[in-house]
């Protein structure tokens, strides 16, 4: 209930289609997550997947509560509301019950994601709810210093009126008299009223206590979700959704929460008679606090090479509370997914040697800030757990953990700390960085909140997988322009090996193994491989040209033909290669006695973009014309080409050109034929030749538009075996 109570807020500020699309009106209505908030909650859906046939009688009970509650609810309401419930149960009785608990396990993922990722604290000036609390517990600590003091002088009081009392009661001793027995019992009166007096300001002080503690615990929960929430938020960070680093408004909170945590302990020590268990949970409150108040504020890598430098950055909020000339030295050592669960083994166990794995926690008076700066770490090597199946090297998630004793003013024992990173992966070798970098994107995209380290599903819908790519390509790319409708469609269709014209994917469950274990149909790489090539190669050379939506991108050769097929020849468009890792091909359509052509140029990979911009081969090709839909070429991608710099050499300029067409054609002595693609790379060795000796080798230049003129290249008496 309690996910649903966070969520009706979120609600209040999303649109009506994407509230229609978390909460289909023709399949789960919203009225069912409202009205059974509390019961959806509090049962265990993750176990449900559409092809566990076992648990079917499992989900039949379940489908069978969902209805007798619904219609126990429905009788409560009005005569509008109870027709609609009464309608959503009769549509209930007709879905199947895998589907039904499938689609609730689904909601209650997608709600925890948009939590997270809607969940900003927010950094405004002035006073929060939060902070309001805290003012108020600053001024019932005034008050307890006043009680205190009344307490402190009626017991001074007390203590003079028992000596008064003391030498009256010698004096009446030795001469009673009625004066002096009157006034030994006024002074017992006086005495008695006094105790009492302590006694109540005591018990009010204890209540005090009770309530402000109370209220400390609620604000200090509070700012420890808030911490969960920024760090889960930097999780997220990782593939792309925003987050906001900055914890000056955090540090303000721990400070204050600090202040009156320590405010409360020096009352609780001056006011006598005060039960020990409030200073028992002041202590442990503040060290929930004090272990909150460690964050690491600069990640590692996530994918870390042995031998190799790396750093990190582990903040302390209270860094004014460390006792001065009491230096706080951070130890890091690296821990694997076993002992990441269990923090005993881990204290115990090392699974890897680290070097440079100690720094000082060092005061930045100008930024008010305290860090443990670790500036030049390395593994030197790493103790692997014993895998399982085909479980490689890449999949397999390490940890780094920072551990640490802080001394606190008027604490006699230190506080022990310990923060873990986020999830790391451990690789030897380059090659291994991209199947290492799919564990972390899989990890990042589909963890839970509050997971058991380092627990992820092992299968996810495709509406969550295609959101998780688009914003990571976005991400990693540096644009805003969005995957489209048709290239979401076409992932689709590649990773599940559907045809091209398939039905809508998006319930589809995508496994672990489907995105990077097996390798695509008819390929030797995954679908992780080829889409992060795809992706380098956007960032790398093409994210103007993406941007501007030059580029269609990700899009199946039925596709091209189907949109193609009907437009004038010379009609093109730019798509990434399906048959090769990070390569951009171009479609464009000729015409054969009447009959529309496809054709496909050979991809043009990193290589080959670095010797010449896509913009300068768009404007060599004179076989395509107009950009799809009906763009002059020229029109749209001007702006990119190369323009032609004057020389004084006095030499004739030459340029290289993009040549569409056959492939070099060896006859006896004479090479002959077009390139498909002139590069500064290619070279014909003449090896390939008969045994003789080339007379000559003519190359024919396209006109150069500088002036217009044709350059005649002879190449004479090449020896055999030169280039």
């Amino acid at each position: 209930m309690a996910q649903w109570l966070e969520m009706s807020y979120v609600l209040t500020n999303m649109d009506d289609e994407r509230i229609n699309a978390l909460y289909p009106p023709d399949t789960f209505p919203i009225e069912i997550r409202h009205y059974l908030c509390q019961w959806m909650e509090e049962k265990d859906w993750e176990g449900f997947n559409p092809d566990q046939s076992d648990k079917e009688q499992l989900a039949q009970a379940l489908l069978s509560d969902c209805i007798l509650l619904l219609e126990s609810v429905a009788e409560q309401q009005n005569i509008v509301e109870r027709m609609k419930l009464l309608q959503i149960t009769k549509n209930l009785m007709t879905r199947p019950a895998m589907e039904f608990a499938v689609k609730i396990r689904n909601i209650l993922r997608q709600e925890k994601m948009i939590l997270c990722e809607r969940h900003t604290p927010k950094r405004t000036e002035g006073k929060t709810p939060d902070f309001e609390d805290l003012t108020f517990m600053k001024s019932i600590v005034l008050q307890l210093q006043d009680r205190r003091k009344r307490i402190h002088s009626c017991k001074e009081d007390m203590n003079w009126e028992m000596v008064n009392y003391e030498a009256l009661q010698a004096v009446h001793a030795k001469t009673p008299s009625e004066h002096s027995l009157r006034e030994l019992q006024m002074l017992s009166k006086k005495i008695q009223e006094l105790k009492i007096n302590q006694s109540s300001l005591t018990r009010e002080c204890l209540g005090v206590f009770t309530e402000t503690l109370t209220k400390l615990k609620q604000c200090q929960d509070n700012f420890i979700i808030k911490m969960n929430v920024w760090q889960w938020e930097q999780h997220k960070s990782v593939i792309g959704y925003p987050f906001t680093d900055d914890l000056s408004h955090m540090q303000n909170w721990s400070e204050q929460l600090f202040a009156v945590n320590s405010n409360l302990r020096q009352e609780w020590l001056l006011i006598p008679d005060l039960p020990k268990e409030i200073g028992e949970k002041l202590t442990c409150l503040l060290q929930e606090l004090i272990q909150s108040s460690f964050v690491v504020e600069k990640q590692p890598p996530q994918v870390i090479k042995t031998q190799s430098k790396f750093s990190a950055v582990v903040r302390y909020l209270l860094g004014e509370s460390l006792v001065s000339g009491q230096p706080v030295t951070m130890k890091a050592q690296i821990i694997n997914e076993l002992q990441a669960r269990n923090v005993n083994l881990a204290l115990c166990d090392n699974v890897g040697e680290l070097i440079n794995h100690t720094a000082i926690l060092d005061r930045n008076t100008a930024t008010k800030t305290t860090n443990a700066n670790f500036r030049h770490m390395s593994i030197k090597k790493i103790k692997r757990a014993d895998r399982k199946g085909a479980e490689s090297v890449t999949e397999e998630k390490f940890a780094l953990m920072f551990l640490a004793e802080i001394f606190i003013t008027g604490h006699e024992t230190p506080f022990k700390i310990h923060i873990n990173s986020q999830p790391v992966v451990v690789i030897v070798h380059g090659s291994q960085d991209i199947n290492a970098v799919a564990t972390i994107i899989w990890d990042c995209a589909f963890a839970e909140p509050d997971r058991v380290p380092f627990v992820v599903p092992d299968r996810v819908t495709w509406k969550m997988m295609i959101e998780t790519l688009n914003i990571k390509f976005c991400s990693e790319v540096g644009t805003n322009h969005n995957l489209n409708p048709y290239n979401k469609h076409f992932l689709a269709q590649k990773i599940f090996d559907q045809p091209e014209y398939a039905s809508d994917l998006s319930d589809s469950v995508v496994t672990w193994c489907q995105f990077n274990k097996e390798v695509l149909a008819g390929r030797n790489f995954t679908f992780w491989q080829w889409f992060e090539g795809a992706m380098d190669l956007t960032k790398k050379h093409l994210k103007p040209y993406w941007s501007d939506g030059l580029i269609f991108g990700f899009i199946g050769k039925q596709h091209v033909h189907l949109i193609l097929k009907e437009s004038p020849s010379g009609t093109f468009l730019l798509r990434f290669s399906d048959s090769e890792i990070g390569g951009i091909t171009i479609a464009y359509v000729s015409h054969e006695n009447g009959i529309p052509m496809i054709q496909n140029i050979q991809p043009f990979t990193r290589k080959d973009l670095e010797i010449r911009c896509l913009g300068d081969r768009i404007r060599d090709i004179n076989e395509i014309l107009y950009l799809y839909p009906n763009v002059l070429k020229h029109d749209a991608f001007k702006k990119f080409y190369t323009e032609q710099q004057p020389t004084n050499s006095g030499y004739i300029p030459v340029r290289l050109q993009t040549k569409v067409g056959t492939a070099p054609e060896i006859d006896g002595n004479h090479v002959s034929g077009e390139l498909s693609a002139l590069n500064v790379e290619d070279t014909y060795s003449l090896d390939t030749l008969p045994d003789l000796t080339v007379l000559s080798m003519e190359a024919h230049c396209d006109p150069v538009p500088a002036d217009g003129m044709d350059y005649d290249f002879y190449f004479n008496d090449f020896p055999k075996n030169s280039t």
